[in-house]
């Protein structure tokens, strides 16, 4: 997210009246209502994807990997709450009182400076690994349960990797950022803070430089260019399904319904991938203007570090809303798991419809 470089709080020496300034001091003042009210719907929404996700009817490699994400969602997000509440909500974004800025609060933010950035780093990975899995599975001959199952183990295979050398390829990016304190003249107590990377100035150090930079090609620019790649190849593959779907006049109603579940979740994770395309790349391009152009991170990159954060925290917290939006077979179990309202519909299918007809209702809509 967007604080995994950030400087120490400092109280300010001039007056900036800069627009953009002026807009994120603005938002900082609100920035701790607003994530906290997305953190808690986000927990509470990604608990219940991965409950319904979960099942073992829904039980996919596509919903495998987007179970997952809700994991890696939710661990972004649980840190966040108390991060909000004591740095924006207790205590004034800009306030630099020995209260706020103790040894353990400070410690606590360098944590969650880690830990979000390897979670959210789990989450963009996931998401590249859904695409390039979707975009496989669509082009595959091989068909049937056997199939399936091989890619069930791949799938976790490929989730085992991605949380581990996540946690793993960040580890210079832990070492870059330390601590330090200062003494307040006016009360003679000690403050902690995050030291100043000194980011495009001739005090950078050259591991700080090499880490920040490999944090935003490796960790923002190459994820976004693979779901650009493997997105756009789902979106062609999906017209030309299109294409042929209409053509096939002969084609049984069955095959016709399994086609269109399947164009439904396709379109479903070119949303997901366009949502995490709009979030990482612009903040990958900004990581690395800020390291490479003077002043950059100062009068840019802070006074949007919270929006970023903000929109990043959006992200994780938004794919219940498309998931009931676009998947009829998500929404159904939904209703069912936590309303009960389709207990009765079951019944009533399972005496009066047509027995392929019934089997086609309740196939997954997720992966065929």
């Amino acid at each position: 997210m967007a604080n995994n470089i950030t400087e120490p709080q400092t109280p300010a020496n001039t007056v900036d009246t800069s627009v953009l300034e002026m807009a994120g001091h603005w938002y900082s003042t609100i920035h701790g209502y607003t994530s906290i009210i997305v953190c808690i719907f986000g927990i509470c929404t990604n608990i219940i994807n991965i409950t319904v996700l979960a099942r073992r009817d829904m039980r996919t490699p596509t919903n495998i990997l987007l179970t997952w994400m809700a994991v890696s969602d939710i661990l972004t997000m649980l840190p966040y709450v108390p991060f909000a509440i004591h740095f924006y909500c207790v205590n004034a974004p800009n306030e630099t009182s020995a209260e706020k800025l103790s040894y353990h609060w400070v410690m606590f933010m360098l944590f969650l400076i880690n830990f979000v950035a390897t979670t959210h780093t789990i989450s963009i990975w996931l998401c590249v690994s859904l695409s390039v899995f979707r975009f496989v599975q669509l082009n595959s001959t091989t068909k049937g349960p056997i199939a399936r199952q091989r890619r069930i183990r791949q799938v976790k295979v490929i989730i085992f990797i991605v949380y581990v050398l996540s946690a793993v390829l960040l580890i210079p990016n832990y070492m870059t950022n330390e601590t330090g304190f200062m003494k307040l003249v006016e009360t003679n107590k000690t403050i902690y803070f995050i030291e100043d990377l000194k980011l495009a100035s001739n005090e950078t150090k050259p591991i700080v430089l090499a880490n920040v930079l490999t944090y935003a090609i490796v960790h923002k620019i190459i994820p976004c260019v693979l779901m650009i790649a493997f997105g756009g190849s789902l979106l062609i593959s999906l017209n030309l399904r299109g294409r042929k779907r209409r053509r096939r006049l002969s084609t049984t109603s069955t095959n016709m319904k399994k086609e269109t579940r399947q164009s439904k979740t396709t379109r479903m994770l070119l949303v997901v991938i366009i949502l995490f395309l709009v979030t990482e790349l612009p903040q990958g391009i900004l990581i690395i203007l800020s390291a490479t152009v003077s002043g950059f991170f100062q009068t840019v990159y802070m006074p949007l570090g919270d929006m970023m954060d903000f929109i990043a925290l959006v992200n994780n917290a938004i794919n219940f809303v498309l998931y009931c939006t676009m998947s009829n077979q998500f929404r159904s179990r939904f209703f069912e798991m936590y309303f009960k309202r389709t207990s009765s519909l079951k019944k009533l299918n399972t005496i009066s419809l047509p027995t392929s007809i019934h089997r086609t209702t309740f196939t997954s809509v997720h992966d065929s």
